[in-house]
């Protein structure tokens, strides 16, 4: 059982973590006004939303710095605390984007953005691709679900036509991963293709209507520079790329040997749809503004105690970026980002001082990672994993926290991930102990498990989760799933999610207990965490693993 200690004012700050006889016997206390402070910083009008490379997130990563510093941390980025990011950003000159479409019965042309969504292209300023078309389902390949979208088909030298998402029966997550928009790229590219255009569905409309992405055509797209000085994880080999609504679609299927409308037939019954060659050539061009810019990860770490399991690490990740100033608002428009990510960030560095203040020490080391870019996907976590300032192969759990969303006192918590690896046994032990519930996640379809910087680490191999309060309310009288879903439908994203939400701190208070507690598990156990057996994540990314 762990005993807590109620702090009285007569106790000294080191007593914020009473540890008792054993390892697992240890109550944290963190300080709801430490908390509150760390986030009604990085959420103050002065840091103007926290943009990736601007002014506001560079002051949010030196006060993240300088909190490191305080507690006595190791700097463990590349310059002192500071990793520094070199990412190249694309922005689309508007008036650029040309889409033709040749067959025997003339040209059409495709109006940008009215039929067509075409975005940036880092690697390029001026983009042209030609070629021919081949329809290749769903442009999936996975083994495991006995799929293959190019048995059968010849893509080398031309323009691969997929379909927007996945088969309905694919799991979520599973599916989520083999539907990402760099994994159909890299299908595509083993196959020799040179282009890539996606259609929409009828599913894939009920959920993200084509006319909803009209509102993001000026978005920016960033990548980071790699050790060339190349943008990474991008394909030079896909010399453009079209999304196209269900309109412009039927245009490219209008003497098809299958119709659009038997396709979408079959994807009503769950099949896949079989490749073919299409009619006609396509001609596709645009511009690009290139500019380059810095932002950084900010890394510190707290040795553990262990002669040999020092050198390992559990990681505890949070984004400090935000999206900057919104610019369809007049008045009040800087995206200040209380709850995306403050709250998160504000979490993690209260369980740094709760570390750094224990007498005994975990027997592993604990890394803190601030990461950058997690709004321009997930770019800032994704340049760690691959440039990691400690082995990677030493990095044994990540703890990543996003978004908690703390305006109600919750009675449990969902983690995303942890029923991949051995990890879930720590996050119910945390839970029951801070007096909640771990329940099932609520939003399968959403697969949230491959949507946060967590998710670098994990193709890296390392067993993760992702923690955020749950849907049940402590007090009666308040409808959790009601105030999660008036948060994500009115504040999300939006110049509302500042400092005049009103916060339960006790909430806090909770959240960083169990994030805390979780970590020192993982951190003083024996046995580092593991996949599963037959985990999806952990056989594709973990198998080479040292």
């Amino acid at each position: 059982m762990i005993k807590k200690i109620v702090l009285g004012a007569m106790v000294s700050a080191l007593s914020a973590v009473a540890v008792g006889q054993g390892n697992d016997a240890v109550s944290f206390e963190p300080d709801t006004n430490r908390i509150k402070s760390h986030l009604f910083f990085l959420a103050d009008d002065l840091l103007e939303g926290r943009d990736t490379g601007s002014r506001g997130h560079n002051i949010a990563s030196l006060y993240i710095a300088t909190e490191f510093a305080k507690y006595g941390l190791k700097p463990m980025g590349t310059d002192g605390y500071m990793q520094p990011v070199a990412f190249r950003k694309a922005t689309l000159v508007q008036e650029s984007p040309s889409f033709t479409l040749t067959t025997d019965e003339g040209e059409t042309a495709l109006a940008y953005p009215k039929e067509y969504l075409t975005g940036p292209d880092v690697l390029n300023q001026t983009s042209q691709l030609s070629g021919e078309m081949v329809f290749a389902g769903y442009g999936i390949i996975a083994e495991e679900l006995d799929h293959n979208d190019y048995a059968d088909i010849d893509v080398d030298g031309k323009i691969v036509v997929i379909l927007s998402g996945k088969p309905e029966s694919f799991p979520s997550e599973m599916g989520a991963h083999l539907a990402s928009g760099s994994q159909k790229a890299q299908y595509a590219v083993d196959h020799g293709a040179i282009g890539m255009i996606s259609i929409t569905t009828p599913t894939n409309e009920k959920v993200r209507p084509y006319q909803s992405r009209l509102s993001y055509i000026h978005t920016p797209s960033l990548a980071w520079i790699d050790s060339e000085g190349e943008p990474a994880n991008r394909f030079p080999q896909l010399k453009g790329s079209a999304y196209l609504s269900e309109g412009a679609a039927r245009k490219l299927f209008a003497d098809a040997p299958v119709s659009l409308d038997d396709i979408y037939a079959q994807l009503a019954e769950d099949k896949s749809p079989k490749g073919f060659a299409l009619p006609g050539k396509v001609n596709m061009s645009k511009q690009s503004q290139h500019s380059q810019i810095t932002s950084p990860n900010v890394v510190a770490a707290l040795e553990g105690s262990d002669p040999e399991l020092k050198n390992e690490y559990v990681v505890f990740s949070a984004h400090s970026d935000h999206i900057g100033f919104a610019k369809t608002v007049k008045k009040d428009n800087i995206n200040n980002g209380a709850m995306d990510n403050a709250s998160g960030t504000a979490v993690m560095l209260e369980t740094a001082r709760l570390f750094s203040q224990m007498e005994q020490k975990p027997k592993r080391s604990i890394l803190f990672v601030s990461v950058t870019g997690e709004e321009k996907g997930l770019l800032g976590a994704d340049y760690f994993a691959h440039n990691p300032t400690v082995p990677v192969s030493s990095m044994v759990a990540d703890v990543n926290l996003d978004m908690p969303i703390l305006t109600y006192e919750f009675a449990d918590v969902i983690a995303f991930g942890a029923s991949h690896s051995d990890m879930k046994a720590s996050v119910e032990q945390a839970a029951a102990n801070a007096g909640i519930e771990l329940s099932p996640d609520p939003w399968p379809e959403q697969a949230l498990f491959t949507r946060s910087d967590h998710y670098a680490f994990v193709k890296q191999g390392v067993p993760s989760v992702f923690l955020v309060p749950g849907l049940k309310s402590k007090d009666p009288n308040v409808d959790g799933s009601k105030v999660f879903g008036e948060f994500l439908s009115t504040n999300y994203h939006k110049p509302s999610d500042d400092v005049n939400q009103k916060f339960n701190w006790d909430a806090a208070r909770t959240f960083a207990e169990v994030n805390a507690q979780i970590g020192y598990t993982l951190a003083t156990q024996q046995q580092k965490p593991t996949w599963n057996k037959g985990d999806f994540f952990g056989e594709t990314f973990a198998k080479d693993r040292q």
